[in-house]
């Protein structure tokens, strides 16, 4: 360890997690796990290295009976048919065939044991993954634009600096013990497609005049987060070149370990600490670390596209063309990422992407060849066209597996995107989140509908509910939803929301977005019709 641990001076001021991270640095649980509990078992596991499991990418299922979700990074999203394969085969033989497409772009696992996780190291690390430090008080998964590389609207291919990054920060001891997450995106997209505003770090793409000739790099964001108190990133005033995004992430990482807040778990983001000091002083700090930098240039992102991409669209490749898949609500079996992987050989040019929208795409297919891959079977469910809300509707694991969450949400999320798709017609996207809990892995806060469980009571006892806001974007403008009053029972929320949108499809103006609808009309007058959908119809005389 090659820094001082100055929050360790005073421990009366460290939360209970931050203890446990003096004790034994997280990254050391990965040799425990292989050496001693695969062989012993679960039950000799205690508390404190359950904890730890966090820097393996590891947390417990629900309810905590011996069995494991696993994260693995996929970085920027792109991963290679070779990795697809291992990690369909993995779920295949230790997942029970689930497999996850999460909003950060990684591939998620359920149903595997203590025992089983040696050997799952070994075949990601085989093919270069890792599910190390996925999840846990460090640098998470880097997003980034999932076309890097083929976008016909990038600055620049970010590919190469999403590996710098991630090659510096993984498994390194000197940011392993953060005060919480750490989440960075990376994109040279002109529409956002690694949803910078919600990171703790982001570079957006961006272009200045140095030295009398423009030169193609980065605006820094910094301190954003959603979960239970969100906030929107805060743009530094600051141009950064390619080769500096390194030492500005490093700089940032630094920041927020030296001086990021330990006392309470639920206060202990980076965006806390951001909001205390607002991005002035954080920038003058961070400029003490990196050296002189530019001012901001010229902003190039124009706008925000959710990263959805279903379809079939030409690259920057002349003559070749990448194909957005819909996984309906994130999830797949391991039969059909097999299958994508074979297709991704077969016709395109051996790679998949995944998208924070937990979508997939395959690249590189030659225009000659679409037709056939669009005939393949395993493409009628992963369709690139899907209907207009099931390709809308996103959501978190729910209360099938994850401890925090109050709902299930996959399948109701599911079951009311059909119903959405049967009773609604629309020439509009709106995008659907659904949440199971304050933490918004689901991202409710971004949304155009955001959905978060809760429980009502009822006649026949609890029941599972949901809270409804309106009116989410990112990109310019970038805004959260506002929250309406009143909770819809589960069962009742494809009813409820086919009125909501019935409103907008009735009083929209010509071409008028959801959001935008939102923002002309107000709050106040979805919440009117919230409030009447919600009220007990009188009962006939």
């Amino acid at each position: 360890m090659a820094y001082e641990a100055i929050w360790a001076a005073d421990p009366s001021k460290l939360n209970k997690v931050e203890l446990l991270k003096l004790e034994k640095d997280g990254l050391d649980v990965i040799r425990t796990i292989i050496e001693t509990y695969a062989k012993s078992g679960y039950d000799s596991i205690p508390e404190e290295d359950r904890n730890r499991f966090k820097w393996a990418g590891v947390y417990e299922q629900k309810p905590k009976d011996g069995h494991f979700m696993m994260r693995v990074r996929i970085n920027g999203g792109r991963m290679t048919s070779p990795q697809a394969k291992a990690l369909a085969s993995i779920a295949q033989d230790y997942g029970r065939g689930l497999v996850d497409v999460t909003t950060r772009q990684a591939i998620q696992f359920h149903w595997l044991t203590v025992e089983q996780l040696p050997d799952i190291f070994k075949r990601l690390e085989s093919v270069g993954l890792y599910s190390f430090e996925a999840c846990g008080d460090c640098p998470r998964t880097i997003v980034g634009n999932p076309l890097a590389g083929i976008d016909q609207d990038e600055l620049l291919d970010t590919t190469p600096l999403v590996e710098e990054v991630n090659d510096f920060f993984l498994l390194n001891r000197d940011f392993s013990n953060l005060p919480r997450k750490y989440k960075m995106s990376i994109s040279g997209s002109i529409y956002n497609t690694a949803h910078a505003e919600i990171n703790d770090l982001a570079f957006t793409p961006a272009v200045k005049e140095i030295d009398g000739r423009e030169v193609i790099g980065f605006h820094v964001h910094v301190g954003g987060g959603l979960s239970a108190k969100p906030y929107l990133a805060k743009k530094l005033d600051l141009f950064v070149r390619p080769e500096e995004v390194l030492k500005i992430a490093v700089g940032v990482a630094t920041l927020f370990r030296d001086h990021g807040y330990r006392e309470k778990r639920h206060h202990a983001r980076l965006k806390f600490l951001i909001a205390d000091w607002g991005p002035e002083r954080f920038q003058e700090e961070l400029l003490h670390l990196t050296g002189p930098l530019p001012e901001q240039g010229v902003d190039k992102v124009v706008g925000w596209n959710g990263a959805y991409f279903d379809g079939v669209h030409p690259q920057k490749q002349t003559g070749l063309h990448y194909v957005g898949l819909n996984i309906p609500v994130g999830r797949l079996d391991a039969d059909e990422l097999h299958e994508l992987a074979r297709l991704a050989e077969e016709y395109g040019d051996g790679e998949l992407r995944t998208t924070m929208s937990q979508n997939i795409l395959l690249t590189g297919v030659p225009a000659d060849r679409v037709e056939a891959l669009l005939g393949e079977r395993v493409l009628e469910r992963l369709t690139p066209f899907p209907k207009r809300f099931m390709s809308r509707t996103v959501s978190c694991t729910g209360n099938e597996f994850c401890n925090l969450a109050i709902v299930e949400t996959k399948e109701r999320a599911r079951r009311v995107a059909s119903y959405l798709d049967e009773k609604v017609s629309l020439n509009e996207d709106i995008r659907v989140h659904f949440v199971g809990c304050p933490n918004n892995c689901g991202q409710k806060y971004i949304a155009d509908i955001g959905l978060q469980g809760s429980l009502v009571k009822t006649a026949a006892g609890m029941v599972d509910a949901f809270d409804i806001s309106i009116g989410g974007i990112l990109g310019p403008n970038a805004q959260l939803v506002t929250p309406l009053k009143g909770r819809v029972k589960g069962d009742d929320v494809g009813p409820v929301l086919e009125q909501l949108i019935g409103f907008y499809q009735a009083e929209r103006e010509a071409d008028e977005s959801f959001h935008r609808f939102v923002h002309r009309v107000g709050a106040p007058a979805f919440q009117e019709r919230l409030t009447a959908a919600l009220s007990p119809v009188p009962a006939r005389e």
